[in-house]
């Protein structure tokens, strides 16, 4: 089968990124012939392009123009469309480099739409509001009134129009949990369906020792809740004065948990890694009795709690987004309120104070990441998917 997928980054730095370099990776394996398209665009500084090809990409103030409208996008993959004609396209996110200006040229093609974020129904991708809170508004006067767009509010409300004209080009919308597939159809975005992100399959970490050991992954922004386990883990370092914190990632939060840390006597118990490549980060998290994941906020998926659970480490995590679906309460891990610390800071006891447990927990976990949430899994579950689109045009065009 001949497989174009396209996505707006073509670097291995983000979640979203790594996903499809790693499923262009499986299919060849497969024996699929399959080529990405991007833009030339770097999230993260003197980073690498990996794609086949690429059209014009920016990272700076200017992105915003051509959020709407990227000419170079709409041509390079004119050309790719005609030389390559593939049997499928899968896109996944396109509304940050390649805009919306490409979608009237995937409709003779069996198309799906994996959306890793809420852009469909929001022009910021989050459906969160600036203090944190849910959006129940729909996209439009809303999100000026809102604050959550100002001087770019003009432009993205064209990019919107386009998409919401454009948007039949998509055979069906591919979501990464079932929390968001409701969310979408809700705001009348159908047919969805389901496939889970997929983590590489990995062997269970050696047996832990001492000290107990909390890990957390992910960028020090507000959303992701990281002062929120500082403040839970205060009151089990007076408990478990031997307790550690290892923190990898970076972000604008970095100084002011810093100070946090100071503030609450922990910073002696924290050890920062700063931006790691995640094997490194997996050899300084192989030691760890439980991984956090605090997020205040209802991300789409969580690839750090699937990792998590795929190396053999008990996870605890927000009750928001897609957790619930990934973690199996009281056996892979614990689901605690958003910024209910004391809730968290019982969860850490129980696990920092229980070594067998923890084991038992981060055992039961690597079982059900290689059961649910493979890559091999996910890439099965996308290959389904692309036949059904494939016969489907191919009864419509009356072919047998």
């Amino acid at each position: 089968m001949k497989i174009l997928l396209i996505h707006d980054y073509g670097t291995a730095t983000g979640g979203a990124e790594l996903q499809m370099l790693a499923l262009r990776q499986d299919l060849r394996k497969r024996g699929h012939d399959v080529r990405l398209f991007t833009s030339s665009g770097l999230p993260v500084a003197n980073s690498q392009i990996l794609s086949d090809y690429s059209c014009f990409g920016i990272t700076n103030s200017l992105q915003v123009l051509s959020q709407a409208a990227n000419f170079s996008a709409y041509f390079n993959l004119r050309r790719i469309l005609e030389e390559f004609q593939p049997d499928v396209v899968h896109v996944r996110m396109f509304m940050w480099q390649l805009s919306p200006l490409i979608l009237p040229l995937l409709r003779p093609f069996p198309c799906l739409y994996q959306t890793a974020v809420y852009k469909a129904i929001c022009p910021l991708g989050t459906k969160v509001l600036p203090d944190g809170s849910p959006c129940n508004d729909p996209a439009g006067i809303a999100c000026l009134r809102n604050r959550c767009l100002t001087q770019s509010w003009v432009v993205l409300m064209v990019q919107r129009q386009l998409w919401l004209r454009w948007r039949s080009a998509f055979d069906v919308v591919v979501a990464l949990s079932y929390k968001m597939k409701a969310k979408l159809e809700a705001e009348g975005i159908s047919p969805v369906e389901v496939v889970h992100n997929g983590v590489p399959a990995r062997a269970m970490r050696p047996p832990l020792s001492t000290p107990p050991t909390v890990a957390f992954a992910g960028r020090l922004v507000p959303e992701k809740g990281v002062d929120f386990l500082f403040r839970a883990f205060a009151p089990v370092v007076a408990q478990v004065p031997q307790a550690r914190l290892v923190i990898a990632g970076q972000g604008s939060e970095l100084a002011a948990l810093k100070m946090l840390a100071e503030e609450l006597g922990i910073l002696a118990n924290i050890t920062w890694l700063g931006h790691v490549r995640r094997e490194e980060m997996e050899r300084h998290f192989d030691g760890a009795w439980v991984q956090v994941v605090p997020s205040l906020w209802e991300e789409p998926f969580g690839n750090v709690t699937t990792e998590a659970m795929m190396r053999g480490t008990a996870v605890i995590a927000s009750a928001v987004g897609a957790q619930p679906e990934i973690i199996s309460e009281g056996k892979t891990g614990f689901l605690v309120a958003p910024n209910d610390v004391s809730a968290l800071t019982a969860a850490l006891l129980r696990l920092l104070l229980n070594q067998n447990l923890a084991e038992q927990m981060g055992q039961a976990g690597h079982q059900r990441a290689v059961t649910h949430f493979s890559e091999d899994r996910r890439t099965e579950n996308f290959l389904a998917i692309y036949e059904e689109l494939r016969a489907k045009y191919q009864y419509q065009l009356g072919w047998t």
